[in-house]
């Protein structure tokens, strides 16, 4: 069963902004705190971003400043923009709930490159 599919990602020059959307099943998105997370190949996913159902939200500190997580509860979508990308970022971008993750997406890629 399929809770998220997220998109948005791509190829981009260091510098650049892409802007990534999460599209959830209903409640799956509009009822609970939401995160992004990324992955590159041998390392463990780690959590990027965080927003709370009152707005609130909470960042990487390799990514605060540039990145900035919202919601559309009436889309059921949750976004992240990311400005100012750095080769470090590089990885497939997910979404899930910040707590009582539920199964994970397949995620999106992000590639910056020189």
């Amino acid at each position: 069963q399929v809770h998220f599919v997220e998109s948005g990602g791509g190829l981009v020059q260091p510098g650049g902004s892409l802007r990534l959307s999460c599209a959830g099943s209903g409640s799956f998105v509009s009822s609970y705190p939401m995160g992004w997370y990324r992955q590159v190949p041998g390392k463990q996913r780690e959590w990027v971003a965080g927003i709370y159902n009152g707005g609130a939200a909470n960042y990487l500190d390799s990514v605060n400043g540039r990145f900035t997580i919202s919601r559309d509860f009436d889309k059921s979508t949750v976004y992240l923009q990311m400005n100012s990308l750095k080769p470090e970022d590089t990885g497939v971008y997910y979404c899930n709930r910040l707590t009582g993750k539920v199964a994970w997406g397949q995620g999106t890629q992000v590639t910056v490159f020189s």
